[in-house]
């Protein structure tokens, strides 16, 4: 049997960082689209984020399934946030990958536009759960909960920061 060169070990080492990377990247790469997508009124597209049966939890509403998740974007209320303006800034997020499973925690603000300027109407601690499939990487969930000082958005924060 053959026992690999240093260089060799080196260079397998070298490409199992830069897959870990690759799938950190994809990771935050699909997080990072959910805002526009939702901004832009692309219900299909945000919904398809998501596995068939994933759950988005977001403090007053639970959604399952991508029916239920584009249904969001396209009610009454949403489309009022988008077309008087709004953004959904999702911060970069502290990406953990281990196989084919995932975890992400980090912050999303719900801008709107007010008059001639901007309010934040909401701050929320966010918890993504997702899962690299045949098409790629899917959340399974994504739980938010409200920067209010309860104790509950603290915790989500805490669970996504694997050692």
């Amino acid at each position: 049997m053959r026992h690999m060169t240093d260089v060799e070990r080196r260079l397998a080492a070298l490409e199992e960082r830069l897959a870990q990377l690759e799938e950190e990247k994809a990771v935050a790469r699909l997080i990072s689209s959910y805002g526009p997508l939702v901004d832009s009124g692309s219900a299909d597209a945000a919904a398809a984020l998501w596995e068939p049966d994933g759950v988005y939890d977001v403090e007053e509403l639970v959604m399952t399934g991508r029916d239920e998740i584009a249904g969001m974007v396209r009610s009454d209320t949403h489309q009022g946030w988008i077309t008087g303006g709004a953004a959904h800034f999702v911060g970069p997020p502290h990406v953990t990958v281990t196989g084919d499973e995932a975890v992400a925690v980090g912050y999303s603000l719900m801008i709107l536009r007010q008059g001639d300027g901007f309010e934040v109407r909401r701050a929320t601690a966010n918890h993504w759960r997702l899962r690299r499939g045949p098409d790629g990487w899917r959340v399974t969930a994504r739980t938010a909960r409200v920067l209010d000082g309860r104790p509950q958005a603290r915790e989500l924060l805490a669970e996504g920061i694997m050692p």
